[in-house]
């Protein structure tokens, strides 16, 4: 095997071995100590290559079982999160937005519990309505940690929205998404102009750091609200 330093060469043979039978399915992969010494390459390099493999579905990990080629490659779908600016604007239509509420207030219990907060926590509880094109587009009813996001105690969300502010001063290490049919409330009702119990899609999203919530937001839709996603 010729020595290489790049983690692109190695990944691309590996993949020749797996496609081309070498590493057929469900055979063990050598080990990083072992396939570092053969590429003649760093062990940290090997794992770079092997991680992108893992996250193209075409191996996996377990431990204290070793590295395996998947019996069937795994696809998977990646998710974005947008801004529903970009996402107006990308549709051709006019944004506009309007914050609605803006508080802050001791974590309620079912927030507590779920994002794994102190009694006394503190955080920035947030409701505001996106439009495109005048007419109502998105409800977002979202709650910040303050104790992981200090700043959002004084952030000004006037004039743009919790989620551009977010992304442009928060990073985050994880998310998890849900999506659901949720029938609309009174609130939601009168700011996306339909009738209470109407069934509005619903994306839950919630965000960390390093271990800790950043963020648990809930975006209801308009009626008729399709997504769409390509991979």
């Amino acid at each position: 095997m010729v020595a290489t330093n790049s983690y692109r060469e190695i990944k691309a043979d590996m993949l020749r071995r797996i496609t081309g039978g070498e590493w057929p399915p469900g055979s063990l992969v050598p080990n990083e100590t072992d396939l570092a010494q053969e590429y003649g390459s760093a062990r940290a390099t090997i794992n770079r290559a092997m991680r992108e493999l893992v996250e193209d579905g075409l191996v996996e990990r377990k431990r204290k079982a070793g590295t395996r080629v998947r019996l069937l490659p795994l696809r998977q779908m990646r998710l974005d999160i947008p801004l529903v600016r970009n996402e107006i604007e990308e549709q051709g239509a006019e944004y506009r937005y309007a914050l609605v509420r803006s508080d802050i207030l001791k974590a309620p219990d079912w927030l507590r519990a779920r994002l794994n907060l102190d009694a006394d926590t503190q955080l920035r509880h947030v409701t505001c309505v996106h439009f495109a094109d005048g007419q109502p587009y998105q409800f977002e009813d979202r709650w910040i940690n303050l104790k992981a996001t200090p700043g959002a105690r004084i952030a000004d969300f006037g004039a743009t929205g919790p989620n551009e502010w977010l992304v442009r001063q928060v990073p985050f290490s994880n998310v998890e998404v849900s999506f659901s049919a949720s029938p609309a409330t009174q609130e939601q009702a009168q700011h996306l102009g339909c009738a209470p119990g109407d069934s509005l899609f619903q994306i839950e999203r919630q965000t960390f750091w390093q271990g800790q919530s950043v963020t648990f937001v809930r975006l209801l839709y308009h009626r008729g609200y399709r997504m769409t996603t390509r991979y």
